[in-house]
């Protein structure tokens, strides 16, 4: 994988305040993860889900999408500070610069757990 490093983050203790959402191609899935575990400054944990795109920018690469009307993609959301969004962005965009890689934000209002970490 062509890795460029991003400036240096200090990992942060402020509390995550928006939710960052990747919408990747099933097929760049072990790239985004791979590329997502290198930052753990920037993304320290995130989660991944199943989803299928549809629309009129997405590719169906195979026959079954193209029946079907839609891609399989993995989504990807990490709940982080919002301040670190650029510079996550530009790191995955050098590493992956697919078209086909499309992210949105949105406010996260409360960030917590059940327990104490150890």
């Amino acid at each position: 994988m062509n890795q460029t490093t991003p400036t240096a983050v200090a990992p942060s203790r402020a509390q995550p305040d928006c939710l960052l959402t990747l919408a990747v191609p099933q097929a760049l899935e072990e790239e985004i993860l791979d590329a997502l575990l290198a930052l753990p400054a920037l993304a320290p944990g995130f989660t991944v889900l199943r989803g299928q795109g549809i629309g009129g920018h997405v590719e169906l690469t195979s026959a079954m999408e193209q029946v079907q009307g839609r891609a399989r993609r993995v989504m990807v959301q990490v709940a982080m500070v919002q301040s670190h969004v650029p510079q996550l962005i530009d790191a995955l965009r050098a590493v992956l610069p697919s078209p086909q890689i499309v992210y949105w934000t949105v406010p996260l209002l409360v960030f917590g757990r059940f327990g104490d970490l150890s």
